[in-house]
């Protein structure tokens, strides 16, 4: 390299430093224009945060009861605590809508300022319940909407009442926190228009920028360590709120798939139980499915003490009938109610007897009408095929051991019937006689009456070992009255 090639290189770096540090503001001014542009003026809240600690607490997966359970545990933590701020991570497609509106009165209630971060879904559900948080920021490629109630069998759209009762909690919420109702409403219900936003038709949802554009959303931000800097609570402490195993072994079993299920084996095995009396392999499926149905409901608040005493009552009313009392009468009757009304209380989230919304009770009646018919098909398929399996038969016996199938206890002398002999021991009412035709000895019975040794007998019935003698003497007597 020349000296004039070194020389134009120095120029060039010169320039390029010049540029940097006189045009360095100007960029950065830039920066924080598009910066500004991804929040709005609703981020900052009205009284300034504590320096207490933020509580990170997910709400992801389906919306379900052991979640709305551990949504509360975690924000009476955060309050105990003084929390400064609890930024609810939020990432689901929905789910129940009675444990949506749990965790939507939680967050309302809640006395620490709340942040929803949108990361990558809230639909349905989780729209609801990220409503309810104080400020709304999502993380860019995320949406928010689909609100509309859907039936939990199906997925089909649920009827009107449905369909109002969300929108009304969509609408009420937004209000709250000082939102446009008629945008959270369009969420729920497409034949609602808003100008400038969604048309007659279409179900809204929206984008992060969207959602930032129309008021939905206070801003966009990438991380949880973004909005902490918003905040300017960077340096505070950060405690990342998760469920206990406890209560995700609790969620697992209280998930509306895996209460089916158990209902189907409680009911399933109650039938098949009561159909081969007994402490069998059936009853014991139904025993093991009661206890993980009402367990996980007990532990978490949902089922009251008097719902399962039902339950027992209503299995002890069948069992008498099977057992005490055979056929199929009021008491058979009242065990059946008693067990179907228990489990359908168990589904609704009540105090004492004090019960929830229509809505509630209406989603508890489909799922035991669900249940049931998948119950009656289980137990038909179960009922016509599982009797021809190796491997049920080894586990139970054949309720019958016909001698058409080859089963048989001893081998019938049909040749002995009618023959005459004599007993050579008392007969009370079994002994031995003697047959005068082949002299043979056979152990025989009487059909109760005491004969003494010595007298004539006929033998009247054989089956199998079992060999029943008459006194000749009595027969006689008999054919003499029948004739006079």
């Amino acid at each position: 390299m020349t000296f004039n090639a070194n020389h134009r290189l120095t120029g060039h770096i010169a320039r390029i430093l010049f540029i940097s540090v006189f045009l360095a503001p100007f960029f950065n001014q830039v920066q924080d224009v598009a910066a500004q542009e991804l929040l709005s003026e609703r981020v900052p809240f009205d009284e300034p945060l504590t320096d207490g600690a933020v509580f990170l607490v997910p709400v992801d997966g389906m919306i379900d009861n052991g979640l709305a359970r551990y949504i509360e545990r975690a924000t009476e933590d955060a309050e105990e605590g003084n929390a400064a701020l609890i930024i609810y991570h939020v990432d689901t497609f929905g789910g129940l809508v009675e444990a949506a509106d749990k965790i939507r009165k939680t967050i309302l209630n809640a006395s620490v300022p709340t942040v929803a971060f949108i990361d990558k879904n809230a639909a349905s559900a989780g729209a609801l319940i990220s409503y309810a948080a104080d400020r709304i920021l999502m993380a860019p490629g995320s949406s928010i909407g689909a609100a509309t109630v859907v039936e939990g069998g199906s997925g089909a759209k649920a009827s009107e009442k449905y369909q109002s009762y969300m929108r009304g909690l969509m609408r009420a919420t937004a209000e709250a926190n000082g939102r446009d109702p008629q945008i959270a409403e369009s969420m729920v219900d497409d034949s609602l228009a808003v100008e400038g936003v969604v048309d007659v038709g279409e179900l809204l949802t929206l984008s992060s920028q969207e959602a930032l554009d129309v008021g939905v959303a206070d801003g966009i931000v990438a991380s949880i360590d973004e909005i902490t800097a918003i905040y300017d609570i960077a340096e505070a402490e950060q405690v990342d709120h998760q469920a206990s195993r406890v209560e995700q072994i609790l969620r697992f079993l209280g998930s509306p798939v895996l209460q089916s299920l158990l209902m189907m084996m409680m009911m399933g095995g109650l039938y098949f139980e009561l159909q081969s009396p007994g402490v069998g392999f059936a009853g014991l499926m139904s025993l093991l499915g009661a206890t993980l149905f009402f367990a996980p409901h007990y532990m978490m608040g949902l089922v009251e003490s008097w719902e399962i005493v039902l339950f027992g009552i209503g299995v002890l009313l069948l069992l008498a009938e099977v057992f005490v009392i055979p056929g199929f009468g009021i008491a058979g009757l009242a065990g059946l109610i008693l067990v179907i009304g228990s489990l359908i209380a168990s589904l609704i989230g009540n105090v004492n007897l004090e019960f929830p919304p229509f809505l509630e009770i209406t989603s508890a009646l489909s799922t035991m009408a669900v249940t049931l018919v998948l119950l009656v098909l289980m137990v038909f398929s179960l009922a016509r095929y599982l009797p021809t399996t190796t491997r049920f038969n080894r586990m139970v016996l054949a309720p019958e051991l016909s001698s058409a199938d080859g089963y048989t206890a001893a081998v019938t002398d049909h040749e002995i019937l009618g023959m005459v002999g004599r007993a050579i021991t008392p007969l009370r009412p079994s002994g031995t006689v003697q047959l005068s035709e082949n002299q043979r000895r056979v152990d025989v019975v009487t059909a109760g009456e005491f004969i003494d040794t010595g007298a004539s007998v006929r033998v009247v019935d054989v089956r199998g070992s079992r060999v029943e003698v008459r006194q000749v003497e009595a027969i006689s007597r008999e054919s003499e009255t029948s004739v006079a």
